[in-house]
């Protein structure tokens, strides 16, 4: 994997740039649709492609190594040809999925013990096994094995998890540049700044994984119900660690507004399950704002969902159309609500980048970050 520096923008941290991997360039900044379990919900990869225009998606490991599981994903030759999606794929570790099993998982130095959330099965992912569960999945980037601290967290366990996260990481490392990838495309691992929302500990964390000196770094741990505020300025201080030439993915990463301010502090790759998610549940994310398409008032709007993205959805459908599907309970309306929502958020990150290009990004982020907060 490879990145190219293309523009930086004179009055903030945001830059523009491309991540060049076997399965194709990926413009950054850039939005990454989650496709969980090997599907984004409710949209075909030909919508991925031509609708919403995505360049990444993301895979989960811990779901796709309990279903379909690695013998089917090894068998189809990786997840690209299992499920039809030949631009590049990240996946992360499983490292959230497990913290958020709080109950049914137990942390040890080795890794973690949980139980599957579908049988009640007994598993452990550790380090070592992590890479190669990743490595079989086919992703072009691989993200290391970490602990998701929750918020809030007392210091000393903050602390502790970092420093395991770190020891963690040399194995990852170790095992990754030892092992090769099994379908004839180059694969990349990134490293995952933790420490919660303690200021000596990320600075800590960002110079180790700094260090490590990998093609890519990420920022985990944030967005996990800790104020806005004290995720931006974790983001910040870690950005200024973190090589200017490699790529930097927050990860679940966020509102709208999250990515606007994100991009503004020198972040280049975001992922969120928040646009599918709240799609199906009747939440539109416009240019113009929030839109709840269940209330009332949308029910004889006969305009086009969002005229201003490119998208045939958004253009097509109107609002009244898509009320009466969401009401109606169609499953037309998650389809229409998810493509529209995956579409508006490319089409952001499109935008800023063109804006970061321009010179302009920084008076235009500030207009966009209060029109895409506002529910109409």
């Amino acid at each position: 994997m490879k990145f190219i520096l293309e523009h930086t923008d004179p009055q903030s941290k945001a830059r523009a740039g491309i991540v060049k991997t076997d399965h194709g360039d990926i413009e950054t900044p850039i939005f990454m649709p989650v496709g969980t379990a090997g599907s984004v919900k409710a949209v075909h990869q030909r919508e991925l492609t031509y609708d919403v225009k995505a360049q990444i998606i993301l895979g989960n490991t811990y779901h796709l190594y309990l279903r379909p599981g690695l013998d089917v994903l090894e068998k189809a030759g990786g997840l690209h040809k299992f499920n039809g999606w030949s631009k590049p794929i990240l996946t992360d570790s499983g490292g959230y999925q497990v913290f958020s099993l709080a109950g049914t998982r137990k942390i040890t130095e080795e890794g973690v013990v949980f139980k599957s959330h579908i049988d009640g099965s007994k598993h452990v992912f550790s380090p070592e096994g992590v890479m190669d569960i990743q490595r079989t999945i086919g992703a072009d980037i691989i993200m290391a094995f970490d602990e998701c601290t929750p918020y809030p967290c007392e210091f000393g366990y903050a602390r502790n998890s970092m420093e395991m996260t770190h020891r963690w990481l040399k194995r990852c490392i170790e095992r990754f540049d030892s092992t090769e990838g099994k379908y004839g495309y180059s694969q990349t691992l990134f490293p995952i700044v933790q420490g919660s929302v303690f200021k000596d500990l990320r600075k800590q964390s960002a110079e180790f994984i700094a260090s490590c000196d990998r093609e890519g770094n990420a920022i985990g741990g944030l967005s996990v119900g800790e104020p806005a505020e004290m995720m931006y300025e974790m983001t910040d201080m870690v950005t200024d660690i973190l090589p200017k030439d490699k790529p930097r993915y927050l990860m679940g990463v966020g509102t709208p507004a999250n990515i606007l301010e994100g991009i503004a502090l020198g972040v280049d790759m975001f992922d969120c399950v928040m646009p599918t998610r709240n799609a199906r549940n009747g939440m539109l994310f416009t240019s113009e704002g929030i839109i709840n398409i269940r209330n009332e008032k949308w029910k004889d709007d006969f305009s086009s969902i969002d005229p201003g993205i490119n998208s045939y959805v958004s253009s097509f459908y109107s609002k009244a159309y898509l009320r009466h599907l969401t009401i109606a309970k169609e499953i037309l309306a998650a389809q229409i609500a998810s493509i529209h929502n995956l579409a508006f958020y490319l089409w952001l990150v499109g935008q800023a980048r063109e804006k970061i290009k321009t010179g302009e990004f920084a008076i235009w982020k500030d207009q966009m970050v209060k029109k895409v907060s506002t529910r109409l």
